[in-house]
């Protein structure tokens, strides 16, 4: 399969798990019946709790998560693979808790599941505070999973500011980057588009980015925006900054042009770190 309808859910996660729930599956549904084939929800779909102690109350275990089992039977039902972008889990071994996403195939299975990596520790001048760290414990390693349409590679959010890794899972064969995100409302409208479209570009790769928008909290306003992009940078959809959904479709044949036109993943090399001090030689 060469091409496909893939769909961004956009929703205003609260403090309410079942009512967030409700809100992510009507627009699966709606997004489903409009061919999408595959549908990418935002990061924290499940939750979005400012506190860390109520977080903690309300996170489930894997095995017991009502989103995940939900979205799973929904795969099932729809016949369509459904990203969990992520959900606030409960981890047995650690007194925080993991923001893990979910790729789910159409039989309901889950084909692969990445912890977010690179967590977000920011005071921003705004007033706002992020330590991600003290709430969620950073993943370590990346993933790659297989599709229909070729490798996808997981990241979540903060994860796309790290070129690195994007380039690491383009070269181990990723055609297609999936970056769920509750961007800040500040830093989204600053960077958002940019780091997008750049790791579009540098790895001649799609972008699948669903994400968060609105008024979620008291001090938390995300930035929406969520964004279909094309390997060669250009924005195939685009939300605004309400609930909704948009589609795009995908040809995994334009990976491939893109990576013959221009081959920056085969012609990269490896590099040592030179001093900036100078000293001529005696010949010179």
């Amino acid at each position: 399969m060469s091409s496909f309808t893939a769909a961004c859910i956009q929703i205003t996660s609260k403090t309410d798990v079942h009512e967030n729930l409700k809100i992510s599956t009507e627009l699966i549904r709606e997004a489903a019946a409009d061919g999408a084939r595959f549908i990418g929800t935002p990061e924290v779909t499940n939750m979005l709790e400012p506190h860390k102690a109520a977080a903690r109350e309300k996170a489930q275990l894997q095995a017991d998560d009502v989103t995940l089992a939900n979205f799973r039977q929904l795969a099932d039902e729809l016949d369509t693979w459904i990203l969990a972008g992520s959900l606030v889990i409960k981890k047995p071994d650690d007194d925080r808790l993991a923001n893990r996403s979910f790729l789910i195939r159409p039989d309901g299975s889950i084909a692969a599941q990445y912890d977010k990596i690179h967590m977000f520790d920011v005071e921003l001048d705004t007033g706002e505070s992020h330590k991600e760290s003290k709430a969620y414990a950073p993943g370590d390693r990346a993933v790659l999973a297989e599709t229909p349409w070729g490798q996808i590679g997981l990241s979540i959010c903060y994860d796309v500011r790290f070129a690195h890794l994007y380039q690491a899972l383009a070269q181990d064969g990723a055609g297609i980057f999936t970056v769920p995100a509750a961007f800040t409302h500040t830093t989204g409208l600053a960077h958002w588009e940019i780091l997008l479209r750049a790791r579009a570009i540098e790895n001649g790769a799609y972008v699948i980015a669903p994400a968060q928008c609105g008024q979620n909290s008291e001090k938390r306003r995300t930035f929406g925006h969520s964004m279909i992009i094309s390997p060669w940078g250009e924005i195939l959809a685009e939300m605004g900054e309400d609930p909704g959904y948009i589609t795009a479709d995908i040809d995994t044949d334009a990976i491939t042009r893109r990576r013959q036109q221009i081959p920056n993943l085969r012609n990269n090399r490896d590099f040592r770190l030179a001093s900036g001090d100078y000293v001529a030689t005696a010949a010179e």
